[in-house]
């Protein structure tokens, strides 16, 4: 299955966020939408990614003022990508390899969508339920 599969199903909707917002803010959307991270935008496009493990990892050095800093100074800036006509299978190595749980999908240079590895994982079980189907009709038919 490829990725742009993966944004069929989902939706190829991302919710992103200026460099210039506040940690505060971020958490507010970030908890409101219940989501773990949001693509950071600049005018040229993708600039990184921030998450949940962002804001955790930086709070204990800069305690509740990091609420007020932007989020440029926490987000990760070498953001890992993927494209529509990757492999869910090649999004898992990248995942595991990176250390990642959110990637942003980029297509002709533009941000198309984000796949998590809660989305991978349900597409994983999707797949082990229907090769679980078919062997199950193969053994009953045969």
């Amino acid at each position: 299955m490829r990725i742009a599969d993966v944004l069929k199903n989902k939706g190829a909707g991302v919710l992103t966020v200026a460099p210039d917002t506040t940690v505060g803010d971020l958490l507010a959307v970030l908890v409101t939408r219940n989501i773990g991270a949001m693509v950071v935008v600049d005018a040229t496009g993708p600039v990184g990614i921030v998450s949940e493990r962002d804001v955790v990892r930086t709070l204990h050095e800069f305690g509740v003022e990091l609420l007020g800093r932007p989020v440029s100074q926490i987000m990760t800036a070498e953001v890992i990508t993927c494209t529509p006509t990757d492999t869910v299978d090649s999004l898992s190595v990248l995942m595991t390899t990176n250390r990642v749980r959110h990637v942003p999908v980029i297509a002709d240079g533009q941000l198309a969508g984000i796949v998590s590895i809660g989305d991978v994982v349900k597409i994983r079980m999707e797949e082990l339920e229907a090769q679980q189907e078919q062997l199950e009709a193969y053994i009953t038919q045969g």
